[in-house]
């Protein structure tokens, strides 16, 4: 039931944003989704699988986005600087996204978590089961990615300077996350100034 899973997690997501996840409760997911408790746990197995779940999907939906702004036709330097826009922009409208990035999860958050041999019958369940990226993990990722997609344009994918560069422009937006500069400050443009030459060098 595709559907139903992505309009309970739509309904976990929007309950979460107006109560701390220990006060988000099943049967008022399943109600604002429009479907049975039952379907519910038929999908997620538990409230924890739920949690899971929607970690998983926030988590993917920031690497989509990755994936989008570094297949842009553009120099190797914009797609980077656009990769920390993104990176910037998604934590700061997605608490779930901010936290799977810095690791710093508050009692608001439901804790990422991994369950121990899953044997949900739904794939997606499963996939979600097997836990989300810790912090380094995610800009492990967030860097190869980048790499791959630079790595076509004279450079070699396994070029050490390219991966520095790549880690680099997701560090410097994560300072961003992290500590948030004024309104007039640009993560894109850092990352243009401190890498450009870096990666478009031959």
């Amino acid at each position: 039931m595709p559907a139903a899973r992505e309009s309970l997690l739509d309904a976990a997501y929007t309950a979460l944003a107006r109560r701390p996840w220990p006060g988000v409760r099943m049967v008022d997911v399943a109600a604002v989704a429009g479907v049975s408790r039952q379907t519910l746990y038929n999908e997620f197995g538990s409230k924890d699988g739920l949690a899971r779940a929607l970690l998983r999907r926030e988590t993917d939906g920031y690497l989509h986005g990755v994936e989008r702004a570094l297949a842009e036709e553009r120099e190797p330097a914009e797609r980077l600087a656009a990769v920390a826009a993104w990176t910037v922009g998604a934590a700061r409208g997605n608490a779930l996204v901010r936290a799977a990035l810095t690791g710093c999860w508050g009692e608001r958050l439901p804790a990422p978590s991994r369950s121990k041999g899953s044997t949900s019958p739904v794939p997606a369940q499963r996939r979600a089961d097997a836990g989300v990226p810790t912090s380094a993990e995610l800009l492990a990722l967030v860097r190869d990615r980048a790499v791959l997609a630079l790595g076509g344009r004279g450079r070699s994918a396994r070029d050490p300077e390219l991966a520095l560069a790549c880690e680099s422009a997701v560090r410097l937006a994560l300072s961003y996350v992290v500590a948030p500069a004024g309104s007039d400050d640009d993560p894109a443009e850092l990352v243009r100034g401190a890498i450009g030459r870096w990666v478009s060098a031959k």
